[in-house]
C-alpha cells in the first residue's frame, strides 16, 4: 500500500491527481485482500485424519507404509496408509475424494489411537486444490528463471579462464593418489598371504522385527513360561480318508465349489472327541476352569508375517463341505492380509498342519489360553502289520500337545485315540 508520505510529495508536485491516488490506493487494497482469504480459506477446508480405533486390546501400532504421497489425489474409502498391529494390518482410508495436503508421521513411527496422521483438501478427485495460488506463484519463478539465464548471457566470457587452470590442478591431485594406493596393496599382500581362502559374501542385514513377529515371540515364550507342556503321538492310516476324499472330492467341487481336504475330517474327528475330553477344549482362568459346550476352533495358517490362528466358530455344528467354505474364505483373507480382530478373537481348540510344508514330526506349543493343541505332519507310505501281514499303507504321525495342569496323561492318549479310530473309518463320525 502507498505511504503517506510518498502520496503526499507526488501529490504536491502535481505528478498523482488526488483522485487517481484513492483509486491506486482502493486498487492495491483490493488486490491484498484478494490475495489474503485464498489461503486462509484452503487452510479450513482441509481436514485432519487421525489414526483409527483399532480394538479395545490395541492403543497403538507402527505406519509401515504411505500408499499415497503429498499432491495425490485420492477417492473416497481409498487406502491412504497402513499400520501394524501386534495381531493384524490396519488401513487408514481417505473419508472424502480430495487431494493430499500433508503428512504427519513417518514410515515405521509408532502412532497411537486417535493421533492427526494426515491433513486431505476435500474436492473431486484430480481437481487442483489451489488454481489461483499456481498462477500467482508463477511469475516470481519464471522471473527467477529469467534472471538465472541472463547471468550467463552477461559473463560469457568468464568462463573459459576459469575451466582452463581447473583441470591441471585435478589432474595432479589424481597422480598424487594413484601413486599412494598402489604401494597400499603391496603392503596387504605381504601381511596377509592367502586372501583367496575367505570366499564368498559375508554381508550382514539387519532388518527390525515387525510388531506381528514380537508378539508371536511373546506370545511363545509366554506359553512355555505357563503351561505344563506334554505331548503325547501317535500314528494314523489315511488309507480309508483318502478313499472317501478320491470318491467324492469331484462330486464335491462341482456341486458346492470346494475342495474337499483333510482338514475337515479332522476337525470334525477332534469336534467329536472334544465332546468325550471337555479339559482339552477347557482353560485356566486365575483359580477357575472354564469349560465349554462349544468348539471354536483355531487353525493355523502360516503368511509372510507370520503364523496366524484365525478361528472358527462352532466347528461342531459345521459339515465336512462347511467347514471347507469357512477354511477357504478365511484362508484367501489371510493370504490378502484382510483378516479382522472378529476372525483372530477366541479359538478354544487349535489345529496345525505342518505336513503341508513336509513335516513328519513335530510338537507343536499351545495357544494360550487353549489347553492343547492337535499336530498333523506329512502322510508317507510306509510298511505296518495288518492281520498278521506286512502291507504299505499311507501313514501320518498326529501330535496332541497338552498342558498337564489340566489333562492327565490318561486324557490326552484318550483324546488322541479318539481321532485315531474315526480318521480310520470316517463312518464312525456319522454315529456320534
Amino acid at each position: 500500500m502507498l505511504s503517506k508520505r510518498v502520496v503526499a510529495l507526488a501529490r504536491a508536485r502535481g505528478v498523482i491527481p488526488r483522485s487517481t491516488v484513492g483509486v491506486l490506493a482502493t486498487s492495491r487494497s483490493w488486490e491484498l485482500a484478494r490475495r489474503a482469504p485464498f489461503h486462509t480459506t484452503k487452510l479450513l477446508k482441509d481436514e485432519t485424519v487421525k489414526v483409527p480405533q483399532m480394538a479395545e486390546s490395541i492403543s497403538e501400532g507402527t505406519l509401515k507404509t504411505w500408499q499415497k504421497k503429498v499432491g495425490d489425489t485420492v477417492e473416497a474409502d481409498e487406502e491412504v496408509a497402513t499400520i501394524e498391529t501386534d495381531k493384524i494390518d490396519v488401513s487408514v482410508n481417505a473419508p472424502t475424494a480430495g487431494k493430499i495436503t500433508e503428512l504427519l508421521a513417518n514410515e515405521e513411527d509408532t502412532v497411537s489411537v486417535g493421533q492427526d496422521l494426515f491433513r486431505i483438501a476435500p474436492g473431486e478427485a484430480g481437481e487442483s486444490s489451489s488454481p489461483a495460488a499456481s498462477s500467482e506463484a508463477a511469475p516470481p519463478q519464471a522471473e527467477k528463471g529469467s534472471a538465472e539465464t541472463k547471468a550467463p548471457t552477461k559473463q560469457e566470457p568468464s568462463p573459459p579462464p576459469a575451466s582452463t587452470p581447473s583441470p591441471a590442478p585435478s589432474g595432479k591431485t589424481e597422480a598424487k593418489g594413484t601413486s599412494k594406493p598402489a604401494s597400499a596393496p603391496k603392503d596387504e599382500s605381504k601381511s596377509a598371504p592367502t586372501p583367496t581362502l575367505a570366499g564368498g559374501s559375508r554381508s550382514e542385514n539387519r532388518v527390525k522385527m515387525s510388531r506381528m513377529r514380537l508378539r508371536i515371540a511373546e506370545r511363545l515364550k509366554e506359553s512355555q513360561n505357563t503351561a505344563a507342556f506334554l505331548t503325547t503321538f501317535n500314528e494314523i492310516d489315511m488309507s480309508s480318508l483318502m478313499e472317501m476324499r478320491k470318491r467324492y472330492k469331484e462330486e464335491v467341487l462341482k456341486q458346492h465349489d470346494v475342495k474337499l481336504g483333510f482338514m475337515s475330517a479332522f476337525a470334525r474327528a477332534s469336534a467329536l472327541a472334544l465332546k468325550e475330553i471337555p479339559a482339552a477344549n477347557a482353560s485356566i482362568e486365575g483359580d477357575e476352569i472354564i469349560y465349554r459346550d462349544y468348539v471354536d476352533l483355531s487353525v493355523a495358517v502360516a503368511t509372510p508375517k507370520g503364523l496366524v490362528t484365525p478361528v472358527i466358530k462352532n466347528a461342531e455344528s459345521l459339515s465336512f463341505v462347511e467347514f471347507e467354505r469357512e477354511l477357504t474364505a478365511l484362508g484367501k483373507k489371510a493370504k490378502d492380509n484382510k483378516l479382522t480382530l472378529e476372525d483372530m478373537a477366541g479359538g478354544s481348540f487349535t489345529i496345525s498342519n505342518g505336513g503341508v510344508f513336509g513335516s513328519l514330526y513335530g510338537t507343536p506349543i499351545i495357544n494360550l489360553p487353549q489347553s492343547a493343541v492337535l499336530g498333523m505332519h506329512a502322510t508317507k507310505d510306509r510298511p505296518v502289520v495288518v492281520n498278521g501281514q506286512i502291507v504299505i499303507r499311507p501313514i501320518m504321525v498326529v501330535a496332541l500337545t497338552y498342558d498337564h495342569r489340566l489333562l492327565d496323561g490318561r486324557e490326552a492318549v484318550t483324546f488322541l485315540v479318539r481321532v485315531k479310530e474315526y480318521i480310520e473309518d470316517p463312518r464312525k463320525m456319522l454315529l456320534a
